[in-house]
């Protein structure tokens, strides 16, 4: 995550995102949302949206690409092939969960590298 100046507002509200998203994340693969959980799964993806516009900097971008593709994709194609249906199937719900957070994230700051690059 981002070191940024002690305190800054925009620096908490990233991380508190990230935490609050993971911890949603979580809860929607575990099922413990009960009627809410379309609302969650809104909430979880602003929440991503939140991370990759304040918590990753300039600097951190290609490190969190690279490692966030990776997660991404070995998490769909482990829930798409049915890796963890007989063994965990659990898992198979939180990892979607964390899908659900990790790719707007992912995206913009795809997004955001590429208008970087664009500008130099």
């Amino acid at each position: 995550m981002a070191k940024r100046a002690n305190g800054s507002r925009a620096s908490m509200l990233g991380s508190w995102s990230f935490l609050v998203g993971l911890l949603l994340a979580v809860l929607l693969g575990v099922g413990l949302t009960g009627p809410y959980a379309a609302q969650m799964v809104w909430a979880v993806f602003l929440l991503g949206i939140v991370v990759g516009l304040l918590n990753i900097t300039s600097t951190e971008a290609s490190a969190f690409l690279t490692s966030g593709t990776v997660l991404v994709l070995v998490s769909f194609l482990g829930v798409e092939v049915g890796v963890f249906d007989g063994v965990a199937p659990m898992l198979a719900n939180i990892l979607k969960g964390i899908l659900t957070l990790f790719v707007p994230a992912t995206i913009v700051v795809a997004v955001r590298a590429v208008f970087g690059l664009a500008r130099s």
